[in-house]
């Protein structure tokens, strides 16, 4: 395969790694790629700009939309010892 993935694409392979990891696949697509990537941007201290240059989006408004509780990923104590 040459090119890039089409929404509908990225959206399949996010499910089939959600099944083969035992989640709700209802609850995942493509645009947890999107809210992913805003949220781990976030983390690690990329300004609204910069995220915003790379998403596309067009307000801080909508970047912030797209930042999850960060909290859940800082101080895990899973990923702390390696899980």
């Amino acid at each position: 395969m040459h090119g890039r993935l089409s929404g509908n694409a990225g959206a399949k392979i996010v499910k089939q790694h959600a099944r083969a990891a035992g989640l709700d696949t209802s609850k995942y697509g493509g645009h947890s790629l999107s809210v992913g990537l805003v949220t781990a941007a976030a983390i690690a201290g990329c300004g609204d700009r910069d995220i915003m240059r790379q998403t596309g989006h067009r307000s801080a408004a909508m970047v912030a939309r797209y930042v999850r509780d960060a909290s859940l990923f800082r101080s895990n104590v899973a990923g702390t010892v390696g899980l």
